[in-house]
């Protein structure tokens, strides 16, 4: 089947990865759907600010809610479909644990049974997460990597990716999961901390006043660009045979080099505008994530352009140019 021929749903669409991805699709001719809790409500302001609102289909879909989810499959006929929905926050998860987990583990529990049901094959992609991994010791962790979870986002995504395994195997379904790192872009909502470090840092630079409040700077993390990211997803559904991957760059920083690469673009101290708030460390933490993507690199022929200082720099430069949103 030709490019210009497949359809995709895309399940949370509103976000980072939903938009970037609608945005890469619709580039490829295909016809692209999306799914968000609340089709009425919802602003879509990343896929407004990637120029693809008007050009896409949304359905109203609560992930719990199976026939909702059974619907938007039969209305928008995939060839593919990409599982993007639920609680997306690590830290917000220990306050609704309960929420986090329905919303990803039941939620693709009943994707996986509505795709069994449909008429038609489907290739599912589903976001797993480095968060599964756990502390490895600070040992790159790949796909053989047991997984360790230290959150209740971790443990939910670590139930979504067994029960990947598990339809694939008992059923034969095309069903993968992309273990990705931290990835990220202008279009993270500022509770996630990269973002929240740039827009604070730009507000100070702007104005000379104000204080930017952190947990833990010495966390250490693989972050990777997230346009580049969705490229691999697609990737992982134009193979002959479904496998799990993981994505990143294979290079790990400390956040407070993230801080300092932010605050150093912007001609700043980071030392002079930061504290440490004791109210912003969680209750279990990873100290270092480490990836290993030669998986990825040999058998999907992708490969990380980007990296922790080049992410910085071009968050910085779109939150000062809020038009300028760099795909690639």
């Amino acid at each position: 089947m030709s490019e210009t021929s497949k359809k995709a749903l895309i399940l949370g669409i509103s976000g980072q990865d939903g938009a970037y991805l609608t945005k890469f699709l619709l580039d490829k001719g295909y016809r692209v759907a999306g799914t968000s809790r609340d089709v009425q409500m919802s602003s879509f302001g990343n896929l407004v600010r990637l120029g693809v609102r008007d050009k896409v289909k949304l359905y109203s879909v609560s992930v719990n809610d199976f026939r909702s989810v059974l619907q938007a499959i039969i209305r928008s006929e995939p060839d593919e479909i990409y599982n993007l929905a639920g609680q997306s926050s690590v830290g917000l998860s220990f306050d609704q644990p309960m929420e986090t987990f329905e919303s990803i583990s039941v939620g693709v529990i009943n994707l996986l049974e509505a795709i069994r049901f449909f008429s038609r094959p489907v290739r599912l992609y589903n976001a797993g997460s480095s968060e599964c991994f756990g502390n490895t010791g600070g040992r790159a962790a790949d796909e053989e990597t047991p997984f360790r979870p230290r959150s209740p986002y971790a443990v939910a995504k670590a139930a979504a990716f067994w029960e990947v395994a598990n339809y694939r195997e008992a059923y034969g379904l095309y069903a993968c999961s992309g273990i990705l790192f931290n990835h990220e872009s202008p279009l993270r909502p500022e509770r996630f901390v990269t973002r929240k470090i740039v827009a604070t840092a730009c507000r100070i630079a702007k104005t000379g006043e104000g204080m930017l409040s952190l947990g833990n700077i010495d966390v250490q993390r693989d972050w990777g660009w997230a346009p580049e990211y969705i490229q691999a997803m697609w990737l992982m559904l134009q193979q002959d045979k479904p496998e799990d991957y993981v994505i990143a760059t294979g290079q790990t920083h400390k956040l407070e080099d993230f801080v300092r690469v932010v605050f150093e673009t912007l001609g700043l101290d980071w030392t002079r505008h930061v504290s440490i708030n004791p109210d912003f460390l969680r209750p279990t933490d990873i100290m270092i994530s480490r990836a290993d993507p030669g998986k990825a690199a040999r058998e999907l022929g992708w490969k990380a352009r980007f990296t922790m200082p080049d992410v910085a720099g071009m968050m910085v430069e779109a939150e000062k140019q809020p038009g300028d949103v760099r795909f690639s």
